[in-house]
């Protein structure tokens, strides 16, 4: 495993990707409400990103036809928008969006409550997303790489959540998958050692009730097993020796 380390001019330059990506999720962000279709907040994306004058890292990515992913409730990752999936009072959607610019990529995602939603599944919301803020403030030069997926896996699982195995984060630079794979699961002082200039977008993958996952017919979009909603939380985050900086903000 070569974990590539980023100079500082690099990592300016993914900070400049990811502040566009974010540009890009702001717009979507205000398009989720029920009534409105997946394929809404798609086209809502690719408008923006051909306006910034970026290129998007999904479509066309191993054939995938979007450039966003739209999961909804028991859709895990991956979910192709569609003019017929109409999101309802009471679903989540978890929206994945990458870019590139400069040859860099960025890659971030956020699950969204549509109108309100169950006590249950906002627990889920929070809990997942206080687990991807955990594990970035794990993400310290010096520690493990361990460190970050075991915080994810031991604040989820106390909560009594699923933890989704198989998929996981992963390193970014000038490609969206780079080494190392970073689980949302394992021992923390475990794995290969961080260092100043790794960046790595993390994502914890939490179901409401068990972890397994299948993938449907379309060759994309997983769901859990039990139809259970799940919740997906990314940003895409740089180590640098004065901590972590989170550059999908």
């Amino acid at each position: 495993m070569a974990i590539q380390i980023k100079t500082e001019n690099e990592i300016a330059k993914m900070r400049v990707s990811g502040q566009m990506l974010r540009q890009v999720h702001d717009v979507v962000a205000r398009l989720v409400r029920p009534g409105a279709s997946t394929m809404d907040l798609e086209e809502a994306a690719l408008a923006k990103i051909n306006d910034l004058g970026v290129v998007s890292a999904f479509k066309g990515y191993h054939g995938y036809p979007a450039v966003l992913c739209t999961s909804v409730n028991d859709e895990v990752v991956h979910g192709i928008p569609s003019r017929g999936r109409i999101l309802s009072e009471g679903d989540i959607v978890s929206v994945d969006c990458g870019v590139i610019v400069d040859g860099y990529y960025s890659d971030a995602a956020e699950t969204y409550a549509v109108g309100s939603v169950s006590v249950e599944t906002d627990r889920l919301l929070r809990t997942t997303k206080a687990s991807l803020m955990a594990a970035i403030e794990a993400a310290k030069v010096g520690g493990r790489l361990g460190d970050i997926s075991s915080v994810v896996q031991t604040l989820c699982e106390a909560e009594g959540f699923g933890i989704v195995r198989d998929f996981v984060g992963h390193g970014i630079g000038r490609a969206m998958h780079e080494d190392p794979q970073v689980p949302n699961f394992g021992a923390a002082g475990k794995g290969p050692r961080l260092k100043a200039g790794m960046v790595f977008a993390i994502e914890p993958m939490i179901n409401a009730g068990t972890a397994e996952v299948k993938v449907l017919q379309d060759g994309w979009t997983a769901v859990t097993l039990d139809r259970g909603y799940s919740a997906h939380f990314e940003h895409t985050v740089a180590l640098t020796k004065s901590g972590p900086q989170v550059l999908t903000l």
